[in-house]
């Protein structure tokens, strides 16, 4: 039985590494190959990569802002009728008052 010595142990993970980076060159190369063929394919440019394209177009995942529909003229707080009223208005319409005094 042959004794491993930490120095052949070093020897192997700096081959190791440098096995690990290879790979990832050859891999990264055939991806970025593969993406090239495609775009050529399609007749894609840098430029169509940056815009929105497809049946999302336009949706960025982040929610869109939504004109306000209704305002507290005392606050200058606004609600644009969508989800739950806000805590100002659920007040005031308790208190009496109408929707539709606060419509912008």
């Amino acid at each position: 039985m042959t004794k491993t010595t930490l120095k052949d142990l070093i020897a192997q993970r700096a081959a190791l590494d440098a096995q690990i980076e290879q790979t990832k060159q050859a891999q990264l190369a055939g991806a970025i190959q593969q993406v090239r063929d495609l775009m050529a394919e399609h007749g894609l440019t840098i430029a169509d990569l940056a815009t929105k394209r497809g049946p999302k177009a336009g949706k960025s995942g982040e929610a869109s802002k939504v004109a306000a529909k209704y305002r507290d003229k005392a606050t200058g707080s606004t609600w644009s009728g969508r989800g739950l009223k806000p805590k100002w208005l659920k007040a005031a319409l308790d208190a009496g008052a109408k929707i539709e005094d606060f419509a912008i």
